[in-house]
């Protein structure tokens, strides 16, 4: 089953600057993907922008800041490139229903993630 290993309530992560806001974890964040079906294990000090979410308000006020940690193992996958593409952008959505986000706003965020997520792909590690 899906889940993130140790019973997070919070994601543990410093705000390191504002403008745009990115954080640093803590601790690590670990999440079993039955999608993937691999365990992902992002190490503490990995920063993360969380949820690239729009600031355009009806966008922002119903996707943005729902699925943190879901974002986190999402930006890990994409950044490191453990999976595929299109599996990254599955975990998220897996990852949104583990901790309780809606099934429609799970939806609208994978679709955005993969519609736009190929700008951000390139980014990280060739896969291999």
């Amino acid at each position: 089953m899906s889940a993130f290993v140790k019973p997070y309530d919070t994601l543990d992560a410093d705000l390191i600057k504002d403008e745009p806001a990115t954080w640093r974890l803590n601790e690590p964040l670990v999440y079993q993907s039955d999608v993937a079906k691999i365990t992902i294990t992002v190490p503490a000090g990995f920063v993360t922008d969380l949820a690239s979410t729009p600031r355009i308000p009806f966008v922002y006020e119903f996707a943005g800041g729902v699925a943190n940690m879901a974002s986190v193992i999402h930006d890990y996958a994409y950044s490191t490139h453990i999976v595929d593409r299109k599996t990254a952008d599955a975990i998220l959505r897996e990852a949104s229903a583990v901790t309780g986000v809606s099934w429609l706003t799970r939806q609208a965020m994978y679709i955005g993630v993969r519609a736009f997520g190929w700008s951000h792909w390139g980014n990280g590690p060739a896969a291999a």
